[in-house]
């Protein structure tokens, strides 16, 4: 039987060649590099001896950047006068089963100049300084 403990201890491991530690391991003075020539500089990469050095020129740099951290689902004041009610709470939870955001798991900013027509309670959404003065 087949079990954890039977099976052989150097089934498909094999060490990587470690080069360039010494005379003794076998793998030192030119460290398989041969004598002379471009491959055996340092700072040569594989694909300029493969020849795709050309290639990467010739396809375009993406520019700019990706922010790690997620952009906010942003919600109008307008959108919140016409879906709550008096007391009822603003929240994620609330607000992505009215459909007004798409998910969850992104922060939500509330936004607007209009005025605050209806007393809720806002948990765990951001709020611009115009909705701060508001409440």
């Amino acid at each position: 039987m087949l079990s954890l403990n039977s099976i052989p201890a150097s089934s498909g491991k094999k060490d990587r060649k470690r080069v360039g530690r010494g005379n003794a391991s076998g793998h030192g003075t030119y460290s398989t590099r041969g004598q002379k020539g471009q491959k055996s500089r340092s700072g040569v990469s594989n694909l300029k001896r493969l020849g795709m050095k050309q290639q990467l020129l010739q396809i375009p740099k993406s520019r700019g950047f990706k922010s790690l951290q997620p952009k906010n689902q942003v919600v109008n004041i307008k959108v919140i006068n016409l879906n709550y009610k008096d007391g009822e709470i603003v929240s994620a939870a609330t607000l992505f089963e009215r459909n007004i955001i798409s998910r969850i798991s992104l922060p939500v900013k509330i936004l607007g100049k209009e005025k605050l027509t209806v007393k809720v309670k806002f948990e765990g959404v951001k709020m611009s300084e115009t909705v701060k003065t508001q409440l």
